[in-house]
């Protein structure tokens, strides 16, 4: 499923039209990106949570060059989903 999809279905569920749905589906996300640059998470309950992950520092190997290299530690955005939401998808309701 993809953006365009999630907006047309919003947009039939709830009988607004199709550029509104668009514009509060973008600043949703939005909302959400800056947030999590700023350091927090986001919590949406009975659905998940954005949350942001830390990568400890590490050596890699490059196999074609046969040099070690480091990588820093490092912030990553995840998703956790709510334990309602995951057993619904296990049960596949």
């Amino acid at each position: 499923m993809r953006k365009a999809d999630i907006i047309a279905r919003i947009a039939q569920q709830t009988g607004t039209e199709k550029a509104v749905v668009m514009t509060v589906v973008e600043a949703f996300m939005e909302s959400v990106k800056e947030a999590m640059i700023a350091g927090n998470e986001v919590f949406l309950r009975g659905f998940g949570s954005f949350i942001i992950k830390q990568r400890a520092e590490k050596v890699a190997r490059n196999i074609s060059k046969n040099t070690t290299i480091v990588i820093p530690a490092h912030s990553v955005p995840a998703f956790r989903p709510a334990k309602t939401f995951l057993n619904a998808v296990k049960e596949g309701k």
